[in-house]
């Protein structure tokens, strides 16, 4: 790859009143006439996001029949179908520290630390930390977020951990985390004020943006406008929900910005989280769908029941296929979020051959709230250090954080020990 252009920063921004928007990695950030895989400037980021649903999975409708490559995908994974040469399906693991009288209230802090509640801190300086905050240590500090913790639920849950008693708080309304990721202030207030009184943040920095454009090659001048129309849509759509009528949400105290369209609301958040990454604004993210216990209803769906008593399903038929259906739209919103990082050209590959993501939940049997055998499915490449287009079944009681402890060695991120982890699934 040669430029034929000007040489651009890995670190420029396009800037305006009231805005920074970090751009997508180009050609023209790496060093003239010099091959993008030889150079460190070239090197895609390595980025993690853990992405988790409550209340577990109909496990005989989530974990294939087959293993090894020629399985037959699942039906709670089938939207995944297309993807299936980036998936790694691994079933059979437990996570027995996440093994607790009261599985609601532990179930999402267990999930990543694999340590059980009492044990934050007591079994070691770093027992109750969380995977994705672990990797925030050695890839996290590069960027202008350390990392981003979200959700669609009405109240977040405590999934990630940056010491043993402090849990991080998660972000549910898109209009934030917009702000945080491309307004300019040092504060949320800030920036939310800013954005009021400034309007667009594109048009902020339009005429940058037509300069920066000329000066680019063919190629790159394609990848930043597509960004940019990315940003765009996001903005238009943030804005619109913003505008909404208080009186017209399904829950009363609903925080303005957040949609009314459930599909929507998960759709933005998956954008955003898109944007993040393309522009290395983060390369650590935990999204949790929902919040164990939740009441949520899905008559988008026909499902008028709320997803928690559902979940008590008691091995009843009508009640396990409604949860399978629920299951399966889930899925269906993760796998656009991954094929926009399928379509996100960079470096050598895609944002999605270089990250590595986890899909799942910290719950197995939510009729039993029991945690074997889990749900978990990789998603990406990690360089091409995960081999993808596998389902792998372990024996029972293999732990859960032998996984976890797998996408830290793939990602040469120095690891030794992880909750309870034994060793490495080398066949990942």
């Amino acid at each position: 790859m040669y430029l034929s252009k000007r040489h651009v920063s890995r670190r420029a921004v396009l800037k305006g009143v009231g805005a920074t928007i970090a751009l997508p990695l180009l050609d023209a950030m790496n060093p003239v006439a010099t091959a993008w895989a030889k150079t460190a400037a070239g090197s895609a980021p390595k980025r993690f996001a853990f992405v988790g649903f409550p209340h577990g999975a109909i496990m005989d409708r989530w974990s294939p029949r087959q293993t090894g490559a020629d399985y037959e995908m699942s039906p709670i994974l089938g939207p995944l179908t297309p993807f299936r040469q980036h998936l790694t399906i691994v079933s059979g693991l437990r996570n027995k520290p996440g093994e607790t009288p009261e599985p609601h209230g532990y179930i999402e802090s267990t999930w990543l630390s694999c340590v059980k509640p009492w044990d934050h801190g007591v079994a070691g300086p770093d027992a109750g930390v969380t995977a994705d905050q672990m990797a925030v240590r050695h890839v996290g500090q590069d960027t202008r977020l350390p990392s981003l913790e979200l959700t669609t639920a009405q109240v977040g849950a405590r999934v990630a951990w940056r010491t043993p008693t402090q849990p991080l708080p998660q972000e549910g309304n898109p209009r934030a985390v917009f702000q945080k990721l491309f307004g300019q202030g040092d504060t949320d207030t800030e920036r939310a004020a800013i954005l009021h009184e400034t309007g667009s943040i594109l048009d902020r920095v339009k005429g940058q943006a037509a300069r920066l454009q000329a000066s680019l090659g063919i190629r790159d001048r394609v990848v930043v406008s597509d960004y940019l129309d990315s940003v765009r849509e996001i903005e238009r759509r943030v804005q619109m929900a913003s505008q909404q009528d208080d009186s017209a949400l399904e829950i009363p105290d609903a925080p303005v910005g957040v949609p009314n369209d459930i599909t929507e609301h998960f759709t933005l958040m998956f954008d955003l989280m898109a944007l993040a990454f393309q522009a290395d604004i983060t390369r650590i993210i935990t999204f949790s769908l929902d919040r164990e216990a939740s009441m949520r209803t899905y008559n988008h769906l026909g499902i008028a029941e709320g997803f928690h008593p559902l979940s008590h399903h008691g091995n009843n038929p009508q009640k396990q296929d409604k949860l399978v259906q629920i299951q399966t739209y889930h899925t269906l919103v993760f796998a656009k979020f991954i094929e926009r990082l399928a379509k996100a050209q960079e470096a050598d590959g895609t944002v999605l051959d270089h990250s590595t993501i986890l899909f799942g939940s910290n719950m197995s049997n939510s009729d039993r709230h029991n945690n074997d055998p889990l749900p978990a499915a990789v998603l990406g490449h990690a360089h091409g250090r995960i081999k993808g287009g596998q389902h792998l079944r372990y024996p029972q009681d293999s732990r859960f954080a032998d996984l976890l402890l797998t996408l830290f060695d793939r990602n040469n991120i120095p690891v030794e020990k992880f909750g309870d982890s034994g060793g490495i699934l080398s066949e990942v």
